[in-house]
């Protein structure tokens, strides 16, 4: 087998059980993954997965670039996940990108690209959903009922699929990475949780997928939801506790924005996303607002 490490210039060896695949570095079938990772690992080399829905953008490239920093190996998943959708048109409209995702994440460093089609992943359906219990429940979780059993449900395929690795999330959506943590710890998966920032453009707006179905004045309008926490982290660094006053504070700055519609502002414990008590070193600041018909979440950290 040959050496499957990503060389400097991002050139990537190919594995070769992948045949004739229609691209070298995509992977379409759940069995040519496995079959790859599992020789990889026999060969000694470390294995990084980093799950996405596709669309990337620098924010998927910075852990794409980590996990071939930190691993011999990066696979990098593409999926729109349909059970994680609370609406149907929601899902038809999510920005699709396949060429294109294959090219960037190869340039930042990735050996092969897992795509596989619905079909593949869920046959003709499934009857098993993964819960965490309490914590995909609430904040996000109670806004989006069963938004976090698809993304636990789907992370334990993909975790299953891919066998021991180090699995990279991004801050941005950080129940997601906290729900994720929680799933990992509770059954024991072969799996390490790499959390890396949320990566940001010049002017503060959280890089995301969903960033390229905003118009250009809701694109101008955008950057207030960034805006607004900051200035909640201020507040809390001026001595504020009280967290209904800061997340007040956090709605009154994205309310001066009328493209700007508030979904919801939650001021939590950073460490268990529960309300700060006196234990309390690190509140987190999320919310989320709709833009149009586009919904964006944000999120930042108050050490106090």
């Amino acid at each position: 087998m040959p050496d499957l490490r990503v060389g400097g210039e991002g050139r990537v060896s190919r594995f070769p059980v992948l045949g004739a695949a229609a691209e070298p570095s995509l992977v379409q079938a759940k069995g040519a993954l496995r079959q790859a990772l599992d020789q990889a690992r026999a060969a000694g080399l470390t294995v990084g997965l980093v799950p996405t829905m596709g669309a990337l953008h620098p924010g998927h490239a910075a852990l794409i670039r980590r996990a071939a920093a930190e691993c011999n190996v990066v696979a990098v998943t593409v999926f729109v996940n349909p059970l994680q959708f609370n609406h149907a048109d929601d899902l038809v409209a999510y920005p699709r990108s396949i060429h294109d995702d294959v090219a960037l994440a190869v340039d930042a460093g990735a050996t092969v690209v897992f795509a596989p089609s619905t079909e593949e992943m869920f046959g003709s359906g499934t009857a098993t959903r993964v819960h965490v219990a309490g914590l995909a429940d609430r904040l996000e979780g109670a806004a989006r009922p069963g938004h976090f059993d698809g993304v636990a449900t789907v992370c334990t395929k993909l975790f299953a699929i891919a066998g021991p690795c180090r699995a990279y999330f991004g801050e941005k959506d950080f129940q997601q990475l906290a729900v994720v943590r929680r799933l990992v710890h509770d059954l024991d998966l072969p799996v390490a949780v790499v959390a890396g920032p949320t990566v940001r453009d010049e002017d503060g707006l959280a890089l995301s997928s969903r960033n390229a179905l905003l118009t250009v004045s809701e694109r101008a309008a955008a950057p207030t939801l960034h805006l607004a926490l900051r200035g909640g982290a201020d507040l809390v660094a001026r001595g504020e506790r009280d967290p209904a006053a800061i997340a007040s504070a956090v709605a009154r700055v994205i309310a001066r924005e009328p493209l700007l519609r508030l979904d919801r502002v939650d001021v939590v414990d950073a460490d268990t996303l529960e309300p700060p008590d006196g234990r309390t070193t690190r509140l987190r600041m999320l919310a989320a607002v709709f833009l149009g018909r586009t919904r964006l979440i944000d999120n930042l950290e108050a050490p106090i």
